[in-house]
């Protein structure tokens, strides 16, 4: 691959596994497959572990809606006069740790979103991130109006594998888009792809079963991973534009936008994570949640960037 590809590569190196060996487990377990060391190593660099959290389970380690447990004194989020609407709330102590992964150690996540307004209205101001550190002095504050409370429903945790996108099974849009293309229909960078898939990944059907079957999960909340292709399309748009009107690239000629903006995409998906994500079903809000490593591990969850769709058949 080129050598921007590779340092996006580098740069997710260590992002995937626990302090529980997961990533021996999965070595040992491609090698029994007859799978070459090395490929290993580069088809590890893309995996990573996420939490995922479903309704029940022996240990909750949060709970969907109910009331939201705040700071004293502290008033229930709204903007203007809306109240937002409590997502989630999740113990950060109780989650299985991820390397990579800088959670608080300890403390709350909670989030709000009013989902009917973030959709209509991109400027985020209808969703929020809110951390409570542990000994901080809480109380039980409900939902200021019916319109804005949820059932409260408890959660369990447990780990699954994720890829991204262009290395996901062809049952997404965009992956069955782009194996139906030929190719000399395809872009520059996507030809790039196909090469290093073939060339350094021959065994990725086989890698990609394995990880998913080693960490399978229906989860319908997602902690970690990699962000939305709304999200990362939204922030690679906005990060080339601001990249060339500052001189930082030269002029990008229209017929060669898109490329630019693939790469822009795959180069910022080492610097974005998901903080939370719902599951997509049809005919449903869903909302995303994602943030950039350095404001993660610096407990900097205000800056999370929030993206809410609405999946129709």
């Amino acid at each position: 691959m080129s050598a921007n590809t590779s340092m996006t590569q580098s740069r997710w190196k260590g992002l995937i596994f626990s302090g529980m060996d997961h990533q021996g487990e999965f070595r040992r377990a491609a090698l029994e497959l007859g799978v070459p060391d090395d490929e290993i190593s580069r088809f590890g660099r893309h995996l990573r572990l996420t939490i995922g959290l479903s309704v029940g389970g022996a240990s909750p380690v949060g709970r969907f809606g109910g009331p939201a447990q705040l700071p004293v004194g502290m008033k229930w989020p709204s903007t203007g006069d809306v109240p937002l609407p409590l997502l989630l709330s999740v113990d950060c102590g109780a989650l299985p740790g991820v390397d990579g992964f800088d959670l608080p150690a300890d403390g709350t996540l909670l989030f709000f979103v009013h989902q009917e307004m973030d959709l209509e209205d991109t400027s985020g101001r209808y969703a929020r991130v809110v951390y409570v550190p542990d000994g901080t002095k809480t109380e039980a504050v409900e939902a200021p109006s019916s319109q804005c409370a949820r059932e409260q429903l408890d959660v369990s945790a447990g780990l699954r594998a994720e890829l991204p996108l262009w290395l996901q099974e062809g049952d997404e849009d965009w992956h069955e888009f782009w194996e139906d293309l030929d190719w000399e229909d395809m872009s520059p960078f996507q030809q790039e792809l196909a090469r290093y898939m073939e060339r350094d990944l021959p065994h990725l059907d086989e890698l990609r079963a394995l990880a998913h079957d080693l960490w399978p999960s229906d989860a319908f909340v997602v902690i970690g991973g990699y962000a939305d292709d709304e999200v990362i399309h939204s922030i690679a748009e906005q990060s080339l534009a601001g990249r060339e009107k500052a001189g930082e690239i030269p002029a990008i000629p229209i017929a060669e936008w898109y490329s630019h903006l693939e790469k822009e995409k795959h180069r910022l998906t080492s610097e974005w994570i998901v903080l939370a994500r719902e599951a997509r079903v049809y005919e449903e809000y869903c909302t995303s949640f994602a943030i950039r490593h350095d404001d993660l591990a610096a407990a900097r969850v205000d800056k999370a960037l929030a993206v809410t769709t609405f999946e129709a058949p």
